[in-house]
């Protein structure tokens, strides 16, 4: 109210119009009548001027405001066509050009209009999908004629917002000099590589020093070579180890060459007819020299345990693997077994209790093992279990066996009762494995403070970290063999169970086919030791025979082998397979003249794919079956795959073996 009162009173032209009407009108009846008609015709002839004088003024206005108009939209035009940078708009269904400045025209070395071009022809490596994902940077740089450009762009939305033919807009930014710069910075990151002359103790061996210091030169030479040409640093540092600082640009030559040094070296033969061989271990990534250097020392500490004879390479992410498929040299000797024997006797004495642990579905090996940690433990005073999943395990009838003896009673426990019962002083003694997630338990591998590995698989990228003790040797027939060197050192003859005794060398015999693969010279004295302890070979012969159905279920899985590249032979079975039959079905497939290695693949009931594979030849099936995932050792491997079908598996298995090959 207060508003509409202030509106009538408030000046203006209509207000100047009312009082002057009545003025008029009040002369007209209090005064003169002819004054009245003079005012009132005056106010007539002001409100007739002051209509037309407004509709000239609103003409006027309106001029202004579409002459300012047409100037703003002419700016605007004139800046999109004059912009000092590449712009192309086309549309986003089929990529048509719908218009481009002439920075764009001499981008692309163009004069004419595009008339029908479309964006995708002209510039083959862009896509269109990020506009459409509502991003507004191409996420790659693009290369036109030796220039490199980074685009932005956004999508204009017509008037009509139900039209689906969007338009989108591109900016193409000039960005040449900040790529090269980029590169250059790229390029000149150094890496670090450390390289080992790793058989030199055995090249030399039984060898006079002169032969001994030509086998080094010639290695030197081999090394000095194929560093050679890369502006880099190379020096000795130890009596077989080199240190290699290079410049990142020179990595991807040597990566394609497949890091040729390795195969240069085996030209150098000792008067024992052995080849050289080099490990190599590279660190990149790191943000200081220490730190690719430490990444470097892991490298080389990964290919040595792996058995030498390869590169290894390694950033603050993971590990990439190549070479590593000759014949393994063994390195062991007694007293590293001696110091390794003294170093876990001292950790068991001063540890509480013991809990031993080996991968899921445990087989003879790694129950074997288990069984010679739990004699050493009661040697030394205390008290042990072994933590096993009874429901999963490939061993049932060794476990049968061992609960014979009073002493194993109550050894055997759950790895949920090994959660409750663990502690402080607890030590935990993972054999048979050294990755994690293979364990039995892995909640209770990362429960416990102190942990020892006892293995002799090669380490795959994943391994446990940080163990107090580490007696990983890839060159061992199987872990019970290395079992038997520790106790050897530690305990006598009346301190072995024949139980123990027959579980150990069940494992050997288990691992080594009978003694037919992976057997050195330490297996047979481990199985003499053995033999002195008690152990029975007819009752191994007994724990390790096959029941009726799983001897025929060996022999359907044989009777559905293929060769494949003449010297592998693989079957792939459509039902779910006992893991042990389908392992025996694979050393069987081994007998087949000209095969060199054999592999079982099939599904488990619980859902994926296992791949057992033997290799009794050339192949290395733990190289192999890594490219899927997998781990083992030179003549035994597998792995486990999850979320995927049989067929979907034996093409990546046959890809795998493809590329193996290739390389």
């Amino acid at each position: 109210m207060n508003n509409n009162i202030f509106r009538v009173f408030a000046p203006s032209t209509r207000l100047y119009l009312v009082i002057l009407v009545l003025f008029a009108v009040a002369n007209y009846f209090f005064g003169d009548p002819i004054l009245g008609y003079a005012e009132g015709a005056i106010v007539l002839l002001l409100l007739i001027y002051s209509l037309f004088s407004g509709r000239r003024r609103k003409k006027q206005v309106m001029q202004y405001l579409e002459s300012v108009t047409y100037d703003a939209q002419t700016a605007k035009n004139d800046s999109l066509v004059n912009f000092p940078m590449p712009i192309a708009a086309f549309k986003l269904r089929n990529s048509a050009i719908v218009w481009a400045n002439s920075y764009f025209l001499d981008l692309i070395g163009g004069t004419a209009p595009l008339f029908d071009a479309r964006l995708t022809d002209l510039v083959p490596d862009f896509k269109a999908k990020w506009l459409t994902e509502g991003k507004q940077q191409y996420q790659d740089v693009i290369e036109i004629n030796d220039r490199s450009y980074r685009v932005y762009g956004n999508i204009v939305r017509g008037e009509n917002e139900a039209a689906r033919d969007f338009m989108a807009i591109t900016y193409w930014v000039d960005v040449t000099e900040y790529d090269l710069t980029e590169r250059e910075y790229s390029d000149s990151r150094p890496m670090v590589a450390i390289i080992v002359f790793d058989n030199l103790d055995e090249i030399s061996r039984n060898q006079p020093d002169r032969v001994r210091n030509e086998m080094q030169s010639k290695v030197a030479d081999k090394i000095e070579s194929w560093c050679m040409g890369c502006g880099a640093i190379l020096c000795r540092f130890d009596r077989d180890k080199f240190l290699f600082i290079f410049e990142t640009r020179y990595f991807e030559e040597f990566r394609a060459g497949r890091f040729s040094l390795l195969d240069r070296v085996h030209e150098v033969i000792s008067p024992a007819g052995i080849h050289a061989s080099v490990s190599i271990g590279m660190g990149y990534g790191g943000d200081s020299f220490e730190e690719n250097y430490g990444f470097a020392r892991l490298s080389v500490d990964m290919a040595l345990s792996r058995g030498g004879d390869q590169a290894v390479l390694k950033n603050r992410f993971n590990f990439e693997f190549f070479g590593g498929r000759g014949e393994e040299i063994e390195t062991r000797t007694k007293v590293k077994s001696r110091v390794m024997a003294n170093a876990l006797s001292e950790l068991i004495k001063v540890s509480d209790q013991v809990f031993i642990m080996g991968h899921r579905y445990g087989d003879m090996d790694c129950l074997g093992a288990a069984a010679g940690i739990c004699c050493i433990a009661r040697k030394l005073g205390c008290r042990s279990y072994i933590v096993l999943d009874e429901h999963n395990s490939g061993a049932s009838r060794l476990v049968d066996r061992l609960l014979t003896a009073v002493e194993y009673k109550d050894v055997f426990i759950s790895p949920q009762e090994a959660m409750l019962r663990a502690s402080k002083g607890t030590l935990l003694v993972v054999v048979d494995t050294n990755r994690p997630e293979q364990t039995e338990d892995q909640s209770l591998l990362m429960a416990c403070n102190r942990v020892a590995v006892i293995d002799h698989h090669r380490r795959a990228a994943t391994y446990i970290e940080n163990a107090a003790f580490s007696f990983v040797e890839q060159y061992a027939s199987s872990v019970c063999e290395l079992l038997c060197e520790l106790m050897q050192e530690l305990i006598g003859q009346p301190d072995v169970l024949r139980v123990e005794a027959e579980a150990l060398l069940t494992g050997i015999v288990m691992d080594t086919k009978s003694f037919t693969i992976r057997t050195g010279e330490r297996t047979f004295e481990a199985a003499a030791f053995l033999r002195r302890m008690g152990a029975d070979t007819a009752s191994v012969k007994r724990i390790l025979q096959n029941g009726l159905e799983d001897t025929v279920a060996k022999y359907r899985i044989l009777q559905e082998v293929r060769r494949y590249r003449d010297s592998i032979a693989i079957a792939a079975i459509e039902e779910p397979q006992d893991r042990i039959v389908a392992a025996q079905a694979a050393d069987e497939m081994l007998n087949i003249t000209g095969i060199a290695a054999s592999i079982v693949i099939y599904p488990t009931l619980e859902g994926g794919i296992t791949i057992s594979a033997r290799s009794i030849g050339e192949v290395n099936v733990q190289v192999l079956l890594e490219k899927l995932g997998g781990g083992g050792n030179r003549s035994a491997a597998g792995v486990q795959l999850q979320n995927i079908e049989l067929r979907d598996a034996v093409n990546l298995l046959f890809t795998a073996i493809d590329k193996y090959f290739e390389e």
